[in-house]
């Protein structure tokens, strides 16, 4: 019996490996752009980085280090220059898609980087498995720009799994909606009209502003914003801006809300202050042809007729008068219930001919003044 050479005892004690088998192997080099492994067999295995992630441009160096052991598929025995082709991400494909095919049928919450952004929605990775998420189902809400879900850690459910034609959908939505509901019930089980209540401002509009009471929403309208007058919410608030309000109206799942609280109510106390016979001091905050309206506190204003602004007969209080400038003048009618205040300058300039004119006020036609002063 003949001996065998060195070269083929140690061919014969080396295994032997096929296209698609699984193989183990120690790192014995790592560059930036490939791996070298041991797999015992008696050619090192190559994992090139297009073959171990989908991630562009990774160092490799940075991932895997000498000494590691992984699991890797045999793409090719001989890559033509005596070295096994390998492949990382593939057999870790294999496992995401067995993984994936357990989380939807046992709807499992899974949860994972967005690694890119698309026209059309995110892509996210499990086990080197892609899973596309339409941007339809990226949020319970219309979301304009989906970068900024890029390198977010987000969760998710599998609600399509087509492997054969690359088709796995995750469904983010369905998930924030679930969670929107139960925050709803447990809020709606505890707050009742009165409430004083902290939120956060989650949408500005012209008419209001949309507060986040931590799982549904509330309007806070224009006309609940201030005592005073609010011309542009834009002005006043900001997206992310905490604000505290009260419950002022529930109507099912629909909360208004306000910030006009009673006690800050301008009109407390307004009948001593305002008293007729006073002499006050205001800003002109708007004018029609019958009259300026005078803001003598936020939220108080008060009407001076234009027959009432000089001893001079005056056509318009624009001749006379600028939005912005301070006044003197005197209280000549208080209406708490309706909330209305007459004032009179020309009761300080010639007191006897405000009294007999003291009658122009009172002909003011009342839904001018009520119209001028809603709006």
């Amino acid at each position: 019996m003949s001996e065998m050479s060195f070269e083929q005892m140690l061919e014969e004690s080396l295994k032997t490996i096929r296209n698609g088998e699984v193989v183990e192997g120690t790192v014995i080099d790592v560059k930036p752009d490939e791996i070298v492994l041991n797999i015992g067999y008696k050619s090192d295995g190559i994992v090139t980085r297009s073959e171990y992630t989908n991630e562009p441009n990774v160092d490799l160096t940075t991932v895997v280090s000498v000494g590691d052991t992984l699991e890797t598929k045999v793409i090719k025995v001989n890559d033509g220059e005596g070295q096994v082709l390998l492949s990382y991400k593939r057999l870790a494909a294999e496992k995401g898609s067995k993984r994936l095919q357990e989380a939807f049928d046992n709807k499992e919450v899974l949860t994972a980087k967005v690694s890119q952004v698309l026209a059309g929605g995110v892509c996210v990775n499990v086990d080197e498995t892609r899973v596309f998420i339409p941007a339809s189902l990226v949020s319970d809400t219309f979301e304009k720009d989906l970068e900024k879900f890029k390198d977010q850690e987000i969760e998710f459910v599998i609600t399509e799994f087509d492997p054969k034609r690359r088709r796995i959908i995750g469904n983010r939505k369905s998930l924030l909606l679930e969670k929107k509901a139960e925050l709803q019930k447990e809020l709606f089980d505890h707050i009742k009209v009165g409430d004083v209540i902290e939120g956060t401002v989650k949408n500005v509009t012209d008419f209001g502003a949309f507060i986040d009471l931590g799982g549904i929403d509330g309007l806070l309208h224009i006309s609940e914003m201030s005592w005073g007058r609010v011309e542009n919410p834009k002005k006043v608030f900001t997206v992310g801006q905490a604000v505290k309000v009260f419950i002022k109206d529930i109507n099912e799942t629909k909360i208004a809300l306000s910030m006009k609280f009673p006690e800050d109510n301008p009109w407390n106390g307004a009948e001593e202050k305002f008293a007729v016979g006073n002499v006050v001091t205001g800003k002109v905050a708007r004018m029609t042809d019958f009259g300026a309206f005078v803001e003598l506190a936020s939220g108080v204003d008060a009407l001076l007729h234009v027959s009432q602004i000089s001893k001079d007969h005056i056509e318009k209080p624009s001749d006379v008068l600028k939005v912005g400038q301070e006044v003197e003048a005197k209280v000549v009618d208080f209406n708490l219930d309706e909330k209305k205040i007459s004032l009179s300058i020309k009761a300080l300039l010639a007191p006897e001919e405000a009294d007999a004119d003291d009658s122009d006020v009172a002909d003011v036609n009342v839904e001018e003044v009520a119209a001028e002063t809603e709006e």
